[in-house]
């Protein structure tokens, strides 16, 4: 599989994404809700989100052409 495959594209940056944006929206809902663990559910999807740009840049600009 190339890094340029649509495949690629969606396996590593859509899918992560999504999860991430799962896990704030989760946290939020607890948030709102006054239930414990809502700020940790949005950290570590924020966290999540942050590692998927980090894997775009990186691949964008290390990987084979």
């Amino acid at each position: 599989m190339s890094t340029t495959d649509p495949q690629f594209f969606y396996m590593i940056l859509v899918l992560p994404t999504l999860f991430g944006l799962t896990l704030v929206g989760e946290g939020l809902t607890k948030i709102f809700r006054e239930e414990n663990g809502g700020w940790m559910s949005v950290v570590f999807g924020f966290l999540f989100i942050g590692v998927v740009v980090f894997a775009f840049f990186f691949f964008s600009t290390f990987a084979p052409k």
